[in-house]
């Protein structure tokens, strides 16, 4: 949804209509998943993709239909192995599309939850009596749209249960599709240094919500950190008092100075963030775990730190590390959502 926000918005201001597909489904292969979006408006703009190939065109075919009758339509489209690809497939697979006319007030409240970097879910009608009808309710209470009274209050029950965008029946009669809005996904590094500067553009690239910490001015500076998302120039003690780490957070130790990197690993290993990195050698390391087993730490606790921070791929620049450390933690981050669904 995200990436098709500002487009919305702009057509919006110049007052075009505007319809909205969303793939529900998915079997065997498909270059998107579930939840992915694409806006298109009358005169033939188009953000965003469902998959691509004759499928989108399809899909678009179907979007001006809607625009011009106002009736949702729920496409479905079969591809065999043999013709997969000319379709936007790596191999044969099955995706059912859900095109409606654009629901503002829905939309307008997703967009804040998304800018607000906050959860909250989305309920669309896809078969049965108020096709297209949406309702979106945020973790915090907030509402827009309406399914209907009964199935608003069926909705709202089953919001905190829900944890990926999917297809769900109401009742024997309604099916929707939800869409799940969760925060993205938090990276803290604690040390305004030049392997920070890379990391956090290569993260905001991957959309990672970027905060620096530095007590340092000189380090921890505007000038130096344009693009990340929170800039704290404060020690760490006072500067987690400012962030909430959940189970969407990863933390990159990069200062390479015990008086600030031992505060905040004392902060960071007591949290629920699900990677913890540390700049330094092996040698570092070793004298930095001397350090928290007197502080009370034990080994399993002590285990969960990465250092030397970052992937083994022969890193040497600031960029090149900073990298190694952004794959760490893709890699820790895919390994932690496989356990969640296994659980």
């Amino acid at each position: 949804m995200n990436e098709i926000l500002t487009d919305i918005d702009q057509w919006r201001e110049e007052g075009q209509a505007i319809a909205l597909a969303t793939v529900v489904q998915t079997w065997g292969s498909s270059p998107r998943p579930a939840g992915a979006k694409m806006a298109l408006t009358a005169v033939g703009d188009i953000s965003g993709s469902v998959s691509g190939g004759c499928v989108e065109g399809a899909v678009i075919e179907a979007g001006q239909e809607v625009l011009q009758t106002g009736q949702p339509q729920l496409l479905h489209f079969g591809v065999a192995d043999e013709t997969a690809w000319e379709v936007g497939l790596a191999c044969g697979g099955t995706i059912e599309v859900f095109v409606q006319r654009l629901d503002t007030a829905v939309t307008a409240l997703l967009h804040q939850l998304i800018h607000e970097n906050k959860a909250g879910t989305a309920f669309t009608i896809i078969r049965g009596p108020g096709l297209g009808k949406s309702f979106a309710v945020a973790r915090d209470g907030r509402t827009a749209g309406s399914l209907g009274d009964d199935l608003d209050k069926r909705a709202l029950a089953a919001a905190p249960t829900i944890k990926q965008s999917q297809r769900l029946a109401l009742t024997d009669a309604v099916e929707v599709f939800v869409d799940a809005i969760r925060p993205a996904p938090t990276l803290v590094m604690v040390g305004g240094v030049h392997i920070a500067i890379a990391l956090a553009s290569m993260a905001k690239t991957l959309g990672y919500h970027t905060i620096v910490i530095d007590p340092r001015r000189a380090f921890g500076s505007d000038a130096r950190f344009p693009h990340a998302d929170q800039l704290i120039t404060a020690w760490p003690d006072k500067a987690f008092g400012q962030i909430e780490l959940t189970g969407g957070t990863a933390v990159a130790l990069l200062t390479h100075d015990p008086k600030i990197d031992d505060p905040a690993l004392k902060i960071v290993l007591n949290s629920p963030a699900f990677y913890i990195g540390a700049l330094g050698s092996r040698k570092t390391h070793a004298k930095r775990r001397q350090r928290l087993e007197k502080m009370g730490f034990d080994e399993a606790a002590i285990a969960c730190i990465h250092a030397p921070i970052g992937l083994d791929i022969g890193a040497r620049s600031p960029e090149e590390i900073a990298l190694s450390i952004l794959a760490e933690i893709v890699l820790k981050s895919g390994k932690s959502k496989m356990q969640n669904r296994k659980i």
